[in-house]
């Protein structure tokens, strides 16, 4: 590869003077060079410098099924030679994403069986808040345009995506969001939770938010509800059991539709093909990406139910929405691929009956009991570990987030590469991890946690 005719030093020279990153600190980044990751294989990351990483977050919650598959590249070398690109405007298609479409609508919630293609997750909400509020405005009920989200959740990057996540600093920066969206409590137990309240009963309380904004607005004006089964992004929180069969009864109830951002938690993360079918949702939209192809390729899948479905083609009339990747024939070829080596080889069965509680027990024996934790939690696999100055009264230490960020540097040091999301550290490994893998991950993590507390104690 050409990169290998450049030292360390020059990439990043060259990176710093041309290359703005993603959610990043520039200043920051250019005084202490970023660090170039030049190869993988399996579980491991490997940067220029020849260090084995063993990564935690499947690159960006994405690559279930590992580095090095030569059947993608072979997949995605095939379909180029074969046909590249053609678009699917202009009443035309192609067989690999006709053929994916297929599969997902098998794959996905019964009631659920058309897909309509982007690049992204963000995209992949753009589509969800276009097409939501197209629905209602065919219905003859264009004033019903309201959508209730949630505070903290992450809905991508794009002006809609942002919109609709609840990311404070993120709205800051957009200073003027799409109209008519609104942000209730998230069900976080950890910290929102009252003294004595159960988890059944915070649940309840949790959803009890959402029908208030329904309320509060009318639900004539409420579209729909929109929220990620499991927040990844805002800190792996896991929502009591009672959440979403309550949150749905409230939507339906009021005639308002359930859209899941499942652009994390799809294809196998939590033990089953997708979360809604984890807990037992039936929403009206499903947002998917990331996993799709494992990260080999830019691919979104927006997953349509049929009472949506139904309506487009009975009304009629151009939805004037769509990207120019929509449906790419190579990235569609790769997802059937990804998707075939997830069958083959069992890994959603193996998250849900091995892995996944394997590694939940994992991190309450290894992880739970340090002195820097306050919780260790986990579905499938995800994880997270909060960090607190005192575990009794869950005090944070201060500024918020230090510490957090403190621990994960150490444990990137060590070999390990996983998140820090506000005073969360976070991990959403490959799914081919195993005993031997979540043995090593928590022997690093618990590496980093001692030295992290260290450094910490100097403060």
């Amino acid at each position: 590869m050409t990169y290998q005719n450049y030292s360390l030093k020059q990439l990043q020279q060259i990176d710093a003077a041309h290359h703005l990153h993603p959610f990043t600190d520039h200043k920051e980044m250019r005084e202490a060079g970023s660090r170039i990751i030049t190869h993988a294989s399996g579980p491991f990351i490997y940067d220029s410098e020849g260090t084995e990483i063993l990564d935690g977050m499947a690159g960006l919650w994405c690559v279930n099924i590992g580095y090095g598959r030569d059947e993608l590249a072979e997949a995605a070398y095939a379909q180029m030679k074969e046909l590249p690109y053609y678009n699917s405007f202009f009443k035309c298609s192609s067989p690999t994403p006709v053929l994916l479409a297929k599969k997902l609508a098998e794959l996905a919630p019964k009631h659920v069986n058309q897909v309509f293609f982007g690049s992204s997750g963000s995209e992949a909400n753009d589509t969800a808040l276009r097409l939501v509020r197209h629905y209602w405005a065919l219905e003859g009920k264009p004033e019903k345009n309201r959508i209730i989200s949630r505070k903290s959740a992450y809905h991508g990057s794009t002006i809609a995506g942002t919109s609709l996540g609840g990311m404070e600093p993120m709205h800051r920066q957009l200073n003027g969001a799409v109209p008519n969206i609104v942000h209730v409590m998230m069900p976080y137990a950890y910290e929102l939770a009252l003294p004595g309240e159960s988890d059944h009963d915070f649940g309840l309380r949790a959803a009890k938010a959402v029908e208030d904004a329904i309320l509060e607005a009318g639900a004539d004006k409420v579209a729909a509800f929109i929220g990620e089964p499991v927040m990844g992004a805002g800190g792996v929180k896991i929502p009591p059991m009672s959440y979403w069969p309550e949150v749905q009864r409230i939507c339906r109830k009021y005639d308002v539709l359930l859209m899941l951002d499942e652009v994390i938690t799809g294809y196998g993360r939590t033990g089953e093909w997708f979360a809604a079918q984890t807990f037992d949702i039936e929403p009206d939209t499903i947002t998917t990406a990331k996993a799709l192809t494992s990260g080999y390729q830019p691919l979104s899948a927006l997953l349509v139910g049929d009472r949506i479905a139904a309506t487009l083609v009975e009304k009629g009339g151009e939805f004037n929405h769509g990207y120019t990747y929509a449906g790419h024939p190579v990235a569609c070829a790769v997802a059937l691929k990804n998707l075939e080596i997830i069958e083959r080889e069992g890994l959603v069965d193996r998250v849900k009956n091995d892995t996944g509680p394997y590694f939940a027990k994992a991190l309450q024996e290894h992880i739970g009991g340090h002195d820097l934790v306050g919780e260790v939690r986990s579905i499938g696999l995800m994880g997270a570990i909060e960090i607190v100055r005192d575990k009794a009264t869950k005090e944070r230490f201060l500024p918020a987030g230090s510490a957090a960020v403190t621990v994960r540097d150490h444990a990137v040091a060590q070999g390990m590469m996983l998140r820090a999301t506000g005073d969360t550290m976070i991990l959403s490994p490959p799914l081919i991890w195993t005993h031997e893998t979540i043995d090593m991950a928590c022997g690093r993590i618990a590496k980093a946690l001692d030295l992290g507390q260290a450094d910490l104690r100097k403060r």
